[in-house]
């Protein structure tokens, strides 16, 4: 069984994102803390995400790594993102019954 690791990233403040998220993220994946690790990318963050020129190079050197990266599609679409999101290798789906199932299976997930 993997010991996997989600974080549901909901906040778009660029310290909380730089200095929670990614770093943690970032080494729970290089000093094998965590055999998987998937950040989730919920509302604000996928604007976020798409437009901050920051950020976007931080999320491509997590994922060269390791760190996979999903997006809510239906936020994306609402946001006008999806495009930009999928240009950098970010994957878009619907994550209302995945996020549903991890909480309800009890499997690891960190809400931020």
């Amino acid at each position: 069984m993997k010991d996997e690791l989600f974080i549901l990233w909901t906040n778009d403040n660029p310290i909380v994102s730089e200095k929670m998220v990614c770093m943690y993220a970032h080494n729970a994946v290089k000093k094998k803390w965590w055999d998987e690790v998937t950040i989730i990318i919920w509302g604000a963050t996928a604007k976020y995400a798409a437009t901050d020129k920051n950020i976007r190079n931080r999320i491509t050197g997590m994922q060269s790594d390791g760190v996979k990266f999903s997006a809510c599609i239906s936020c994306a679409e609402q946001l006008g993102v999806c495009d930009e999101l999928a240009e950098i290798g970010i994957e878009l789906k619907k994550w209302g019954e995945p996020l549903t199932e991890i909480i309800k299976k009890g499997k690891k997930l960190i809400t931020v």
